[in-house]
């Protein structure tokens, strides 16, 4: 019997859980984040195999999810420059690549940017004639520089991406494997400058995304574990680590998702409301039929606006490590109270109250009402009355968020996981009922290790050019394609969602259409 390990780098702690082939948790362990990605990702695979007595060759697969590539582009850490050629001159023009980027991430990614002829309009038609000439010179030019990262856009590529192609080709052409290409229509949606932002970004994480998968396969090679390698993306599902490799973008929000997926594998709910509460903050999400609600709107990553698929959250600065501030007030006059955001993280085993530390935390809070048995509770010596304030003043942060996600009034289940979640009670207002599952506090590990794997198409077809069952039919084959060249199992795959869209302001009946399709991992 194989064994499936799932492990999920977060902000404060790495969690890992086995499963065994009848998919229960056959053990689990949590260690603090370290510095560097591989010795917190062995030394928690360690834990588990330690806990269990399972043989490292008995795993026959290993999962990852991790925030390094969203926290390279928050904190502006290990980004490459990066050359950017747009296809559609002389459309276009107006606004150049990066115009709305923060000036400190611009500063670091932006390379030689040229806006090049090419690029079509929504039913396919060529803006203007593809100038290879002109793109063969931009290249040399890019590589003489130092330049090893592409990102290239096309307007309207999503519908036809003939340019984009031709470009990549070229690029390799002159570059060889020196240089990695980020093409637009396999990362975003429609709309032009926010695709062309998600491009750009993934051609700049690719060194941190390189760095966390040579990590994860030498933590792994290290144990004895030669098993299948696959990394969690934003989308609740799985990648190999060659595709990984090409789309690091992907794994933006990977945590919270696995979280998701892991607590409704873990509730049976394909349903609810998710609150993940860890060390530093609070995510609530929706699990709709099993997966993440994906996020209608273009959602920013480090101030840089983007419309690639992301899970519709809200995140707010609530956790266990939370720090909590009380200004003492002369008289009568109540306590002023202030929850974080900032958070001791991994720290508050050494620094919260309950465990001698100097610094009042939600952990605090939560032992001292009684819903936690950790340290020592006479420590936290606070007024009586002010611990229940900032207590009730914490659920209603919660509250207000589980308020702002639903897209209907009424109660509705919610799942608590997350190793937080000890700060949270067993009723809430608009919530039917609180679920906190076995091994909720591993959750995004157990999501992780449970995923499938997944491929997305989201393209404009004009039906005036083919029939409706045509297109769909299209846009499921692309779908399941990508599916399977992510890693899933050709004979296993189905379409999980489509989404079908008219777009009345575009002439030619045109439609867009959204299709995913899933399966389980290749043996």
């Amino acid at each position: 019997m194989g064994y499936r390990l799932g492990i999920d780098v977060g902000g404060t702690n790495t969690d890992a859980v086995l499963i065994d082939g009848r998919q229960q948790v056959v053990a689990k362990a949590k260690t603090p984040v370290t510095d560097d990605v591989i010795s917190g990702i062995a030394a928690a695979a360690q834990d588990v195999l330690s806990r269990s007595g399972v043989a490292p060759d008995a795993i026959t697969h290993a999962m990852l999810g991790t925030t390094q590539v969203t926290n390279a582009i928050i904190e502006r850490r290990g980004l490459e420059r990066v050359a950017i050629l747009r296809l559609g001159a002389p459309a276009t023009r107006a606004i150049p690549p990066l115009a709305d980027w923060p000036e400190d991430i611009r500063t670091k990614v932006e390379g030689p940017t040229v806006i090049l002829p090419g690029g079509v309009e929504y039913d396919g038609r060529p803006i203007s004639p593809f100038d290879a000439d002109a793109v063969r010179r931009f290249v040399s030019e890019a590589l003489d520089q130092g330049i090893r990262a592409f990102a290239v856009t096309a307007v309207f590529s999503p519908v036809r991406n003939d340019d984009e192609r031709r470009t990549m080709e070229i690029i390799e052409s002159l570059a060889g494997e020196r240089a990695h290409v980020s093409l637009s229509h396999e990362i975003g949606s429609v709309g032009l400058l926010e695709r062309e932002n998600a491009t750009v970004l993934n051609a700049a994480v690719r060194t941190v995304a390189h760095d966390v998968i040579s990590a994860f396969r030498n933590a792994m090679r290290a144990l004895g574990i030669h098993a299948a390698l696959y990394l969690a993306q934003n989308d609740g599902t799985l990648m190999s680590l060659d595709y990984a490799r090409r789309y690091p973008i992907l794994t933006v929000a990977s945590g919270p998702t696995n979280s998701m997926r892991g607590a409704g594998f873990l509730s049976g709910l394909k349903d609810a409301v998710v609150i993940d509460v860890g060390g530093t903050s609070t995510d609530v999400g929706v699990l709709s039929g099993g997966f993440p609600r994906e996020s209608s709107a273009a959602v920013e990553i480090g101030g840089v606006r983007t419309n690639f698929r992301m899970p519709d959250l809200i995140s707010i600065g609530l956790g266990g490590g939370t720090m909590v501030r009380i200004v003492e007030e002369a008289g009568d006059a109540p306590h002023a109270i202030a929850i974080g955001p900032e958070s001791v993280g991994s720290k508050v085993v050494e620094r919260a109250l309950v465990f001698g530390g100097e610094t009042l935390t939600m952990t605090d809070v939560a032992v001292a009402k009684g819903m936690a048995r950790l340290g020592d509770p006479d420590r936290v010596r606070v007024r009586e009355g002010v611990i229940d304030k900032i207590f009730a003043r914490a659920v209603g942060m919660a509250e207000e968020a589980v308020d702002r996600i639903k897209t209907r009034a009424g109660e509705v289940p919610a799942i608590v996981v997350g190793g937080g979640s000890i700060i949270l009670p067993d009723r809430l207002a608009g919530i039917s009922e609180v679920i906190r599952p076995p091994h909720y506090e591993v959750a995004n590990a157990v999501g992780a290790a449970i995923a499938q794997v997944s491929g997305t198409v989201d393209r404009l077809f004009s039906l005036e050019q083919q029939k409706r069952e045509e297109a769909l039919q299209e846009a499921k084959h692309e779908a399941m394609d990508a599916a399977i060249k992510a890693g899933a199992d050709p004979d296993r795959v189905e379409i999980i969602d489509i989404e079908e869209i008219p777009l009345a302001y575009l002439p030619g009946n045109a439609v867009r259409i959204k299709v995913k399709a899933a399966g389980s991992i290749k043996a």
